[in-house]
């Protein structure tokens, strides 16, 4: 099933949540978007594109046994540098950060990069 990228959040998640379109095969949409656009706009500086597989995996596989996830399970995004993301930089934008790496997700993000 084609996903358009104007979809709102609310959708892409419906469409998991019945099935309709697996968490991992939307993943691959929007990374195939991400890929075509981004080396012109260099929106997005960091992925962590195999932990994301590793999850829109485990996502299917719950979803397939019935297990009841958050709202907005599967549904791919990007969170802005400036939360922290366990492993990954948080810069703020500021030069004398980069490279620097977080230990802890931002309250609230464990949640989301860590369901189910």
């Amino acid at each position: 099933m084609p996903v358009s990228p104007f979809a709102s959040a609310t959708q892409l998640a419906a469409l998991i949540r019945r099935r309709k379109l697996g968490a991992l095969d939307m993943l691959d949409t929007y990374l195939a978007r991400l890929e075509s656009h981004n080396p012109r706009i260099n929106a997005v500086i960091v992925t962590r594109i195999e932990a994301a597989r590793k999850e829109a995996r485990a996502i299917d596989r719950a979803l397939a046994k019935g297990v009841k996830l958050g709202p907005l399970a599967g549904v791919p995004m990007t969170v802005k540098e400036s939360f922290n993301v366990a492993g990954l930089p948080t810069t703020w934008g500021l030069t004398e950060h980069k490279g620097k790496l977080v230990a802890e997700d931002a309250s609230g993000l464990g949640a989301v990069f860590r369901n189910p």
